[in-house]
């Protein structure tokens, strides 16, 4: 069995502590910081697999060290927060979180989310290379890019599995439970509105012309509109 390594960046020694037990027990490599610049400049030395971040830190706070982490740094990110209204939830999302879990938590829960996470990725790095072509744009899944007239349009890891899933599957249509289960996994413990603030984001920044290929499908859910595809 592989060991995981996970860094988990907290400002409070009780939360680290904790944490690190749990993790130790479950077979991971775990790493801490207290500050946003320690925590940052770890990430980088060590490449972990999944960070742990809390929003609330010292010199740079989880929303700071997330963006610059993306969109260059694939690594899974859960946010752990104090904050429990829905807009920080969805903002931390929308910056390319994997996760988002609200203090006080269970260590447990930390762990099995993360883990979550993990098998998610592991399933995925199991499914062969695909490319999709089609006249306005090109999806590379083993490169995880997409291009609109030859310019690489940047998304979160979240942002392109739902666009892979909806344009791999053509005409048909997903209800939002489907879509949670098929991009964030069956352990998700999120909210579905989760899947409507990803859309958004996605269709701002494909564009008019490329957005136009994601259609909302009244009181059911999503489905991707194919139209001519290029030769």
């Amino acid at each position: 069995m592989n060991q995981y390594r996970v860094i988990i960046i907290d400002d409070d020694n009780h939360i680290l502590q904790i944490l690190t037990e749990y993790f130790e027990y479950e077979n991971f490599q775990v790493h801490t910081a207290s500050t946003g610049q320690e925590g940052l400049k770890l990430i980088r030395e060590l490449n972990p697999d999944i960070i742990v971040l809390d929003i609330m830190l010292p010199e740079m706070d989880g929303w700071e060290v997330c963006k610059k982490l993306r969109p260059g740094n694939n690594t899974p990110i859960i946010f752990l927060s104090a904050k429990t209204k829905d807009s920080d939830r969805i903002m931390g999302l929308e910056l390319g979180a994997d996760d988002y879990v609200t203090k006080p938590f269970s260590p447990r829960e930390v762990v099995a989310r993360a883990k979550a996470v993990l098998r998610r990725l592991q399933r995925e790095d199991e499914v062969d290379t695909e490319v999709l072509n089609y006249q306005d744009f090109v999806i590379n899944k083993n490169e995880r890019s997409v291009r609109i007239e030859k310019e690489e349009i940047e998304l979160t890891p979240k942002e392109f599995d739902l666009l892979w899933t909806l344009a791999s599957s053509p005409r048909i249509v997903f209800d939002r439970e489907s879509l949670l289960k098929k991009v964030w996994g069956y352990d998700y413990f999120g909210d579905i509105r989760t899947v409507d603030t990803h859309i958004k984001s996605l269709r701002q920044k494909l564009g008019d012309i490329v957005s136009d290929y994601i259609k909302t499908v009244w009181g059911v859910g999503y489905k991707f509109e194919v139209e001519e595809k290029a030769e």
